[in-house]
């Protein structure tokens, strides 16, 4: 069950909407299914409705016009709160409707329940799925209700009565969302040919700086040379940085003027705070593609061994990995990158607050790697072991957010999976060609490979062997062998680091042992300084980086 709820001014302009069944759609049978006393008049069950209608709004504002006589009634005395089911949801009954009303009109302290002198209220039904609960916010002791916070409350209590009745569950907040569109933004946005509002397309350049950023003042330096992307920096008398806004060129309101969103408007990971304090203390790196791998590989690891806090801040460092991705990888990877990333935006915060020193190593590989050409890896098996650990390390992170029942984040992680499939498979593909082209072709080198498969990974070596990947696996194998390398070893090294949650392990270990023999053999060198303003990649449909 969802709730929606308003304010008003007339009480009478609610009852008439709500008994109307010539301009409204859907009201075909309009009747009261309870009220604050169980005894209100109801227009739908009466010979003369308008009449009724009449009484009906002279009883809810009895003590509103009370009130005004003392000058203590509210401007906006009127409360409105819509409940509607799920399209799967059988149909209740109007007696179980008026039971959700009352428990509606209690939790959210409209009328709190053995309460005599709550508010006036009436709920009305007039289809199946939902009723309209309509009262008046002055009591009968003259006092305005008390009902801040009512939306929470009201959909804390729909959350219990779902269970009660056995209804469709519906997937709740922790209010960490970002704020969506209006429709009006979106209407808006529809007239000048864009898919995307400004407020997402805004997100969308200020996430990508973030992700590629070292300091505060380089996150604002992107965003200045960002294509129709105008910056406004709030400073404090001392001229210390206090916060920032962004506009889109060409968008602007009834006066001609740019509408400027601050950063906690567009997502509440990027105000002014939040952002200072994830681009402080990010840590050098001299290999970034091969830090930034392992330091996703220690995320399953981390999720479930450290606290909330590093935990989170590790899903955090994550999702900047994952709105960076589309500039580190070439067109056929992209449009899948970016929607993976645009999906784990979501599931990147939740309540538990971040301490994101735990994920500086990440952070800093990341934006090292945007500076740093990749190292050499021609046959693709460094790109594809890059998402194939990505791929275990959001797995995981749906298992965090699962466990600590963050219902929203789980949708949205299993949401950023299937994008991130597609883009570890197309990277796959390429790489599984070039490496099975040198693999053994003897029946008797494979069976070699087989038995060492079955010593170091019994729990795995069926599931491996039967793969269609193995031959890949094999022909790996066999190149560290010809380089004097124990296969056995190789293959129990490669092992060590998470592999229980991979959809195809054979051609996991295949990519770890590549990179394991290419490290080895390539010796770290120190990148050069990195630029202070990198080149972000154009974003289809957003804003673009000026050249």
């Amino acid at each position: 069950m969802i709730a929606k709820i308003s304010s008003g001014k007339s009480t009478a302009g609610l009852i008439r909407y709500l008994f109307d069944t010539e301009k409204a759609k859907g009201h075909t049978d309009p009747h009261l299914v309870g009220s604050w006393d169980g005894f209100a008049p109801d227009p739908g069950r009466a010979d003369d409705p308008d009449a009724v209608r009449k009484l009906l709004v002279a009883d809810l504002d009895l003590h509103v016009k009370q009130a005004d006589r003392l000058v203590r009634a509210p401007e906006k005395h009127v409360w409105h709160c819509s409940v509607r089911a799920a399209e799967s949801d059988r149909i209740l009954t109007d007696e179980q409707w008026a039971h959700v009303a009352r428990r509606v009109v209690h939790a959210t302290g409209i009328a709190p329940e053995g309460d005599p002198d709550g508010c006036r209220w009436v709920a009305v039904r007039h289809a199946p799925d939902h009723i309209h609960i309509a009262a008046t916010t002055v009591r009968a002791d003259l006092r305005t209700a008390r009902h801040w916070n009512d939306y929470l409350t009201a959909d804390r209590e729909l959350a219990a009565v779902e269970k009660h009745y056995g209804l469709h569950q519906v997937v709740r907040g922790d209010r960490t969302a970002a704020k969506r569109p209006t429709r009006a933004e979106q209407e808006k946005a529809k007239r000048a040919g864009h898919q995307k509002t400004p407020r997402e397309r805004l997100r969308a350049a200020a996430r990508t700086a973030v992700a590629a950023a070292t300091s505060t003042e380089e996150f604002l330096t992107l965003l200045e040379n960002t294509d129709g992307v105008l910056v406004d920096v709030k400073r404090f008398p001392s001229g210390d940085i206090r916060g920032y806004t962004l506009a889109l060129e060409g968008d602007t309101n009834s006066g001609a003027e740019p509408i400027w969103y601050s950063g906690s408007k567009l997502s509440p990971d990027l105000s002014w705070p939040r952002i200072s304090e994830r681009l402080t203390g990010t840590t050098a790196t001299a290999a970034p593609w091969q830090d930034a791998i392992t330091a996703i590989e220690d995320i399953p690891r981390a999720l479930t061994n450290d606290g909330a806090p590093a935990a989170q801040a590790h899903i955090t460092a994550l999702g900047e990995t994952l709105d960076a991705l589309p500039l580190l990888t070439s067109a056929p990877y992209r449009q899948e990158l970016r929607q993976a990333a645009a999906a784990f935006e979501r599931a990147s915060r939740s309540r538990v607050h971040a301490e994101n020193h735990h994920a500086a190593r990440l952070r800093g590989a990341v934006r090292a790697m945007l500076r740093t050409p990749p190292p050499n890896s021609p046959d693709g098996t460094l790109l594809a072991l890059l998402l194939d650990t990505i791929v275990l390390a959001t797995a995981a992170a749906l298992r965090w957010h699962d466990l600590h029942h963050h219902d929203q984040q789980v949708n949205a992680t299993r949401a950023a999976l299937t994008h991130l499939h597609v883009a570890a498979d197309q990277a796959a593909t390429t790489a599984l060609a070039t490496v099975k082209r040198a693999g053994p072709t003897s029946t008797v080198v494979r069976l070699r490979y087989e038995r060492v498969v079955r010593m170091v990974l019994p729990e795995h070596a069926d599931t491996i062997l039967n793969a269609a990947d193995w031959e890949a696996l094999a022909a790996t194998l066999a190149r560290a062998d010809t380089r004097g390398r124990d296969p056995v070893e190789v293959l129990r090294a490669a092992a060590q680091r998470p592999l229980d949650d991979a959809r195809y392990p054979a051609r996991l270990l295949a990519w770890r042992i590549q990179q394991t023999t290419h490290t080895a053999q390539t010796p770290r060198t120190t990148p050069p300084a990195p630029h202070p303003t990198p080149s972000l990649a154009p974003q289809p449909g957003g804003p673009r980086t000026r050249h």
